[in-house]
């Protein structure tokens, strides 16, 4: 509740929070719209492939010449302004720069900026929750080592989750299930960027003067973002998987309670403490009404009957039993709310969310049948979808994080519905991002054995 106070203090000391950003794009464009709003904060450095994206994203949101431009790292740190280039490296590596805020989207390249970032004394704020999903724990683990913080990146939907089940368990509820909202129908899963733009109800020329990407907005209609995020959630929070996939119930936002509850007693959920995804549409297509599309929530538990008259004292919203009652926020405003993670990473150095353990996965699931010797095309694309799984049943399986199942050639037939292997792929065993991810399958497979 202080961070505010606390950015102005800074401000008024001359002493901002050094800010670098890699990866200008759309996420990364709604933080710079509240950089210049925010007290005590310098961004020093912005990174992208392309500067003149990052210089028209810079004007797109309002910023003015000459706040940006300066000619080094070394001059923006001296007269207050942001420099613009295209060297990671240079910015991670610069000693001024305290917190590197990762949004480039790109899972394999995020691992690399992420690690250099800690290599240099960096904390970091991982908006590329595809990188956190890949690898996360062995992140949070090697930024412990080196004593800096690794986060979430709040405004996205895990990071408040995390902050929902956080504060459910502070204040003394158990958690029973926490997740997100979600348009969701079956079929989606086998959804192509060609056919995305229907089921938002646009025409692939309303989506293409929009500048909108059909890839990237497949990954969230196909199920395969909604996965990605909820793996985060369950390494960040201790919460568990389903153990065959996210089931997408419907419900509206006060049914959230009475769907989300053991299934011995008439919700959905395998066991107390599960993620899951909540659908707004009915089975047959219809459209609910109040629904959690958009949002996030958690539902927790009144486990004496005190409690549960409290809660009916107050009016709260529970399931028929009484016991059950959910808190949610029905919006998230993404890069728009970055500044939290930044402010806490950089102030407290508390993460607004970060791995704690490996406890889920996403792994690559065929969205047809799959032939010999064709290249896989990731999230979002024409070949795979994200499929949820317990990460002691993705390591028995051995399956192919979705992550790495981005141009890599297919050795094997794969039938439509069925998740892939290693062994069905032939990967870059020397891509730092496999090197990484084996290292955490055998750092996990080794702590599960020596538990047994």
């Amino acid at each position: 509740m202080n961070l505010h106070r606390l950015l102005q203090q800074r401000e008024a000391q001359g002493r901002p929070l050094r800010i670098g950003l890699i990866g200008a794009g759309k996420f990364a464009a709604m933080y710079l719209a509240q950089v210049p709003r925010a007290p005590g904060i310098h961004l020093v450095g912005i990174v992208d492939l392309s500067p003149a994206n990052a210089k028209a994203n810079l004007e797109r949101v309002g910023w003015q010449q000459p706040t940006y431009g300066a000619a080094s790292l070394d001059a923006a740190l001296k007269d207050g302004r942001t420099h613009l280039g295209d060297d990671w490296q240079a910015l991670v590596a610069h000693p001024e720069i305290e917190i590197i805020i990762e949004a480039t989207g790109n899972p394999v390249a995020a691992i690399e900026h992420v690690l250099g970032a800690f290599l240099h004394g960096k904390h970091v704020v991982m908006v590329t929750v595809e990188g956190d999903a890949l690898c996360g724990p062995l992140l949070a683990k090697k930024a412990a080592e080196a004593g800096v913080v690794y986060s979430l990146a709040y405004g996205d939907q895990p990071a408040l989750i995390c902050d929902l089940v956080d504060w459910a368990r502070a204040a003394g509820f158990p958690v029973v299930a926490a997740g997100r909202g979600h348009k969701w129908l079956p079929h989606f899963a086998q959804s192509t960027p060609e056919t995305v733009w229907g089921h938002y109800g646009l025409t692939p020329e309303q989506a293409k003067t929009g500048g909108l990407n059909p890839k990237m907005f497949n990954s969230f209609l196909d199920g395969s973002k909604p996965s990605i995020e909820c793996t985060a959630v369950c390494n960040a929070t201790g919460l568990v998987a389903p153990p065959d996939g996210l089931t997408y119930p419907p419900a509206s936002v006060d049914d959230i309670p009475f769907v989300c509850r053991p299934i011995s007693e008439g919700g959905v959920l395998h066991r107390k403490g599960q993620v899951e995804v909540v659908s707004s549409l009915e089975k047959d297509g219809r459209a609910i009404p109040y629904d959690i599309r958009f949002g996030v929530f958690v539902v927790f538990e009144g486990e004496t009957e005190y409690i549960r008259n409290c809660f009916k004292e107050y009016m709260v919203r529970t399931d028929p039993s009484g016991r059950y009652a959910c808190l949610y926020k029905r919006w998230h405003l993404i890069g728009l709310e970055v500044g939290i993670s930044v402010a806490s990473v950089g102030l407290r150095r508390e993460p607004t969310g970060c791995a704690t353990g490996f406890r889920a996965d996403v792994i690559a699931t065929a969205k047809r049948d799959l032939k010999p010797g064709e290249i896989l095309d990731g999230e979002g694309g024409y070949t795979v979808w994200g499929k949820l799984f317990p990460a002691e049943k993705s390591l028995a399986y051995g399956g192919l994080p979705l992550g790495l199942a981005h141009n890599v050639k297919l050795l094997k037939p794969i039938a439509a519905g069925q998740s892939l292997r290693w062994a069905d792929v032939a990967c870059d065993e020397s891509l730092l991002a496999v090197r990484v991810r084996r290292e955490m399958e055998r750092m996990f497979a080794t702590s599960e054995r020596a538990a047994a």
